[in-house]
């Protein structure tokens, strides 16, 4: 039997441990073989940037903890604010997993920074995260969980090309008009996962299979665990199991011009932002497929940004430090002028979180009043902001929002607002808009497909 590897251990002579500063984590419910073979559920810890991939697990009452883990209280502090049992014996022990996981700020972490970013600056293009995730598990339900890596490489892009296809034969088979007769200005698509979110990817893909081919492609997405507090660009191109999209390094240079040097550093400052971020990444394959490749077998060159939340601090960057939103748009748009040929925009947008995953007291499964009228509230309020997007009101949509304290957390307001402004269509039309719930209840997201010209 091998040896289970050591728990970590409390350094008492760290200041990290003694005052510990939580980084951003996400919480899950995490199933475990306890005693006597019964089941328990532990709270589970991960980093919801993706730095590190250990998680930690923890006794469900832990998380009154976690809030008072800001870096400005010790051990003490902490023990004597939550009461209910807590013991200094037991949060050590906490501190020591959670920093052996990267989960706290301190040196273990620094350095799986540091090795990220080494890795991320090596290569030319960003590898592939989720997406082989989804290849993998694809050539795993056909031939098997225990199938090989060498099955994976050999199966993986076929796999994903039939999954689309078939969503996309799904989407549009009763369709009025199943193809879109020229290439749009923009797009707006989701990024919420494949299974919540397929019929409006397909809505939206399945219709640009038979428009000709954009000369680049820009995708605005959302920046959802990251550093940066503005703008943040990516300054490479995008690997998939269905092939690679290289970097539009032509149109970075001449956007750069557009800004000027010290804008520019901040674009880009947070680059590492980009490592493992879906709002991009799931929109590559989709592209890579139904786009495809050239006569040369190259695909479409790209450029992906990531935006903030315009309704706070009127749109620039949250600390002042970063790159604004105007100065994004009116600097993009101009490089786009000079650039020449054709562009597809995508705004890789999700709209509604809501329920109890997000914070909020009532559940969304079922169908008594209280679950219907909390589910009409969301889709009442999704149609209103809907309706100023179709209208090309971005100024009335950022106004709305931020009288109303986004009040169903759209988490992509900055990415459409940018896309209507980079864009300036005369036409919106909205193709789709659905609302996906899980199996519990806990959370409700919703998106849209629409097309700008």
């Amino acid at each position: 039997m091998s040896e289970q590897p050591a728990a970590p251990s409390f350094d008492p002579s760290a200041e990290h441990q003694q005052k510990p500063k939580l980084r951003k984590v996400r919480g899950f419910p995490l199933p475990v073989q306890g005693p006597e073979g019964k089941q328990l559920v532990m709270l589970g810890l991960a980093d919801s940037q993706q730095i590190s991939d250990r998680i930690v697990a923890t006794q469900p009452a832990s998380q009154v903890v976690l809030p008072l883990m800001d870096g400005s209280r010790g051990l003490d502090e902490i023990v004597g604010e939550v009461g209910r049992g807590l013991t200094r014996e037991f949060l050590e022990s906490f501190v020591a997993q959670l920093d052996s996981a990267g989960l706290i700020q301190g040196p273990t972490f620094d350095e799986m920074y540091r090795d990220m970013k080494v890795r991320f600056d090596e290569s030319d293009t960003l590898p592939p995260g989720v997406t082989a995730q989804v290849a993998d598990q694809l050539v795993m339900a056909k031939h098997g969980k225990d199938a090989t890596d060498e099955q994976k490489d050999a199966h993986g892009a076929e796999e994903f090309r039939a999954m689309l296809d078939a969503w996309i034969d799904a989407a549009l088979k009763d369709a009025e008009n199943p193809a879109f007769d020229t290439l749009p200005a923009a797009v707006v698509a989701p990024h919420i996962d494949y299974p919540r979110g397929w019929i409006n990817y397909a809505n939206i893909y399945g219709r640009l299979r038979v428009c000709d081919r954009p000369d680049r492609i820009v995708i605005l997405g959302t920046n959802h665990f990251g550093s940066a507090t503005g703008v943040c660009a990516c300054d490479k191109g995008y690997e998939t199991p269905l092939g690679t999209s290289p970097l539009d390094a032509g149109f970075v240079d001449a956007l750069k011009a557009e800004l000027g040097e010290e804008a520019s550093a901040k674009l880009f400052e947070h680059r590492y932002d980009h490592e493992r971020e879906h709002s991009i990444e799931l929109h590559m394959p989709w592209i890579q497929h139904c786009i495809g490749a050239g006569d040369d077998g190259s695909h479409v060159p790209v450029f992906a940004a990531l935006i903030h939340d315009p309704t706070v601090n009127s749109g620039e960057s949250y600390d002042g430090k970063g790159v604004g939103l105007d100065a994004f748009v009116g600097a993009l748009k101009a490089a786009l002028d000079k650039a020449g040929g054709t562009t597809l925009v995508i705004s890789s947008a999700d709209l509604s979180h809501v329920g109890p995953a997000f914070g909020d007291q009532q559940a969304l499964a079922g169908d008594d009043s209280a679950v219907e009228s909390e589910r009409e509230r969301v889709t009442s309020h999704d149609r209103e902001m809907l309706n100023l997007v179709t209208q090309n009101k971005a100024d009335d949509l950022i106004a709305s929002m931020t009288w109303q304290q986004n009040p169903t957390r759209w988490c992509s307001i900055g990415n459409l607002v940018a896309t209507l402004r980079v864009v300036e269509p005369s036409e919106i039309t909205q193709i789709g808009y659905a609302a996906a719930v899980d199996q519990q209840g806990s959370a409700m997201v919703s998106h849209a497909a629409l097309a700008m010209s």
